[in-house]
């Protein structure tokens, strides 16, 4: 969902938003070199702000990964900027795996200090910035959404090399748009910095919608609720086609068995790509793990995950 954009139309040129900033303050790149204006100039440049456990943002990447491919050779250059919103995901090899594992093959620079982040002045997961070969930064989309805005002005700005039909995308997994009219649960937090919604010490069946609560011995840290002992749970009361959960073990190599339940039984042919039809799966990932696809009718369910050893570390609830 878009949360600002600007709607160029034929007859108004694009405005011109400020130059390209440095980059010196990336601890790193993957794919490519190191980047600069100066290795950009002559360039549309797409710059991409992500971080690898959005679902906002991956819901956008198909269509990144689409243009990246079909106007490279028209002169487009598309380029990812890591900025990390949990601790883990500003370990070097988790970026990479994820990278590796999203088929993105366009620069992408690592941002762990938000030292690029604060360059362009961002505030957004996902956000896009669009260049034209003089260094010049012509239009920025916040959130999902306006995928043909964004390419039309990518044609635009590289000129009569770019026809043809707008690139069609066929996304799967995370990429899947979400069922916005469906859509009556929030992304929700489950650290004491941004928890919302946490009914503390309720019976699951007395959850009403979008609430969550905790059974077991659970410590709620700033940004995570964290496990102490086997058979911990975490409960929500959601309306949503599909549920993601953040979550990850303690340290890599380690591993946690966990149990979904949708209203109180196995979910079937509603699980998700990481749980089977028993609603079983294994935690061995610091990343957003999909727990439930309903692929019937959307009403309030009841979730719940329990974790059958200690060490599971859960971050945010996301829908779909």
């Amino acid at each position: 969902m878009s949360l600002f954009h600007r709607h160029p139309t034929e007859s108004e040129s694009l405005p011109v938003e400020g130059r390209i900033p440095g980059f010196d303050g990336a601890t790193g790149w993957l794919n490519s070199d190191p980047l600069g204006p100066e290795e950009l100039r002559g360039k549309v440049v797409l710059f991409d702000f992500w971080t690898y456990t959005c679902i906002n943002w991956l819901r956008t990447l198909a269509y990144v990964r689409a243009w990246a491919e079909r106007y490279q050779e028209e002169g487009l250059v598309v380029v990812g900027v890591h900025t990390p919103e949990f601790p883990f995901e500003r370990d070097v090899d988790n970026v990479r795996r994820a990278v590796e594992e999203m088929n993105i093959h366009y620069p992408v620079a690592l941002d762990p200090d938000y030292a690029v982040w604060q360059a362009f002045a961002n505030n957004y997961w996902p956000a896009v910035y669009i260049a034209d070969p003089e260094g010049r930064i012509r239009y920025h989309h916040f959130g999902e959404g306006a995928y043909d805005e964004c390419e039309r002005v990518i044609r635009e700005l590289l000129g009569d090399g770019a026809a043809g039909e707008l690139v069609s995308v066929s996304p799967e997994g995370f990429e899947v748009q979400a069922d916005w009219e469906n859509l009556e649960s929030p992304e929700s937090y489950l650290g004491s910095e941004q928890a919302r919604n946490f009914a503390r010490g309720a019976a699951v069946d007395s959850l009403r919608l979008n609430q969550w609560t905790l059974s077991g011995d659970w410590a709620v840290e700033r940004k995570a609720s964290v496990l102490g002992a086997a058979e911990g749970a975490i409960a929500f009361r959601f309306h949503a086609r599909d549920v993601n959960l953040v979550m990850g073990p303690p340290q890599k190599g380690t591993s946690v068995p966990f149990r979904v339940l949708v209203d109180g039984e196995a979910p079937g042919d509603a699980h998700g790509f990481d749980v089977d039809r028993e609603g079983r799966g294994t935690l061995s990932e610091q990343r957003l793990h999909q727990l439930v696809r309903e692929p019937g009718a959307i009403v309030d369910r009841t979730f719940e995950i329990t974790f059958e050893a200690a060490g599971a570390e859960a971050y945010c609830f996301t829908f779909g």
